[in-house]
């Protein structure tokens, strides 16, 4: 069987970056949580949210130690598996992805160690604001790397030099590349799915806790917080969402035909809610709302939604990928609305923390955000093709000439086995700080603060030494 090196190259990217994906959204809603926290215990002075603040960082600091170690992987296989499209987009690229390491990356892991470390050494502004530089830091990242992604989408603020395999974009105006038609709705998507990413973690932690009856006033306030931030972020998706899909519309025609399977342009184009394209037949099977397409693009309910039949076979994304993903992270989107404002409305009757099984369903709903985050990025990147960058250069163009099929597939099983391994581990990791819980201190203490071999001998003796670390005291 002869194998594909454009399409095994596409796995091996897709899965990078899947995997990668599952924790710059934690840390940015982790962060955004963090803020909150710490900024309520400056205001009140309340212990109970410094012990929040600290345990909710120890996840943070798990996720941001994946993130960055996934994501280092991507830039090589740029070289390695994509060598055509680097040299097409390194000038763009240079500038978005050296401003993503000089104004983000260096600021959240600069502020990073202050954070996790810093709880006794520094002031509690200090902390705080170290605290509000990582996450801001981390929203950095995200917008040059969406600014770098979008502008694949919807390229501007360029011209082409040279031909062939030698040609590249070239930069005339950067911030026409910053603000590309489609930067500023993605970012704002990607955003506020990060938020509901990581209200959805708090919230399946804090509930679980609740059901287990353990740190019970510490569950409840990590929840109400949580799920303030959820509700928010999910109900403000909709509409981004909508901003997000116009842009589509205008600029990537063929790309929104694909998420609506609209295979031939007529009036009153109905929106399908779920179905089963078939392309021999270009139909979609399933349950559809009459002229609703055309009332949400155009305003009315007759004018037509530009079909794949306006574009030429060689040119048209594929459908069945980008038509389910694009509909299940709508579907989880309506979910995320009603269950947290279902919450809301039980917290306000006071019924929250006793209805067990809303409680249940925030635990397992912990899986739905990740699921979303990652339909919504395939039906993207899979709704592009075949251009890798729209308009300009094909997917199969920009794979590097040099690289074996062979070899593309030893890497892809390698990676494979590799990332299956830390995410057990992270798994695993996670449990173990979920179940240790908040109430489980994690100090660095200094030689001539503490000895412990003399507080552990004192214990033997009776002595009852005690360990002072800051205005804690544990019994050795």
């Amino acid at each position: 069987m002869d194998l594909d090196v454009v399409l095994l190259s596409r796995i091996q990217f897709a899965l990078t970056i899947a995997f990668h994906y599952l924790y710059p959204p934690l840390s940015i809603g982790l962060g955004v949580l963090l803020v909150v926290m710490e900024g309520m215990y400056l205001k009140t002075g309340n212990p109970l949210y410094h012990k929040m603040t600290k345990f909710w960082v120890k996840i943070f600091g798990l996720t941001f130690g994946l993130g960055v170690a996934s994501g280092i992987v991507m830039e090589f296989e740029f070289g390695t598996n994509w060598a055509t499209y680097s040299r097409f987009v390194g000038d763009v690229f240079g500038s978005a992805l050296a401003a993503e390491g000089i104004f983000a990356f260096f600021l959240e892991s600069g502020f990073l160690a202050v954070l996790l470390f810093g709880w006794d050494k520094v002031s509690k502004k200090m902390h705080f604001f170290s605290t509000l530089m990582v996450s801001l830091g981390s929203m950095f990242s995200a917008v040059w790397i969406v600014v770098a992604n979008s502008w694949q989408q919807t390229p501007t603020g360029f011209h082409i030099v040279g031909e062939g395999l030698d040609a590249r974009a070239e930069i005339t105006d950067f911030w026409a590349m910053v603000f590309n038609p489609s930067s500023m709705a993605r970012l704002s998507h990607v955003l506020l799915g990060a938020y509901i990413q990581g209200a959805f973690l708090v919230l399946s932690i804090a509930a679980w806790y609740l059901l287990k009856n353990r740190h019970h006033e510490f569950a409840k306030k990590s929840f109400v917080i949580a799920l303030a931030l959820a509700a928010v972020a999910s109900t403000a998706q909709p509409l981004v969402g909508h901003w997000s899909a116009m842009i589509v519309a205008e600029h990537q025609p063929a790309k929104l035909a694909a998420f609506e399977g609209v295979y031939k342009t007529e009036e009153s184009t109905p929106l399908y809610l779920f179905g089963i394209p078939n392309n021999e037949t270009e139909t979609v099977a399933g349950i559809a709302v009459p002229g609703m397409l055309s009332f949400l693009v155009h305003g009315d309910f007759t004018t037509p939604v530009t079909g794949l039949d306006q574009f030429a076979p060689e040119d048209r994304p594929p459908v069945h990928l980008p038509f389910q993903t694009y509909h299940i992270m709508i579907a989880l989107g309506m979910f995320f609305i009603g269950i947290t404002w279902l919450a809301f409305f039980m917290l306000w009757r006071g019924k929250l923390f006793e209805t067990r099984w809303l409680l249940w369903v925030f635990v397992f709903s912990v899986v739905a955000p990740f699921v979303a985050n990652q339909a919504g990025w395939f039906a993207a990147e899979v709704g592009r093709q075949p251009w890798i960058v729209y308009g300009l250069l094909r997917t199969s163009d920009g794979v590097s000439k040099a690289v074996q099929a062979n070899a593309v597939l030893t890497s892809l099983i390698m990676f494979t086995l590799i990332y299956a391994l830390l995410f057990a581990m992270f798994l695993y990791l996670l449990d173990r700080k979920i179940k240790a819980g908040p109430d489980v201190e994690e100090y660095s203490v200094a030689p001539e603060e503490s000895n412990l071999a003399e507080a552990v001998t004192a214990r033997k003796h009776g002595g009852g030494a005690m360990l002072d670390v800051g205005d804690q005291g544990k019994e050795v």
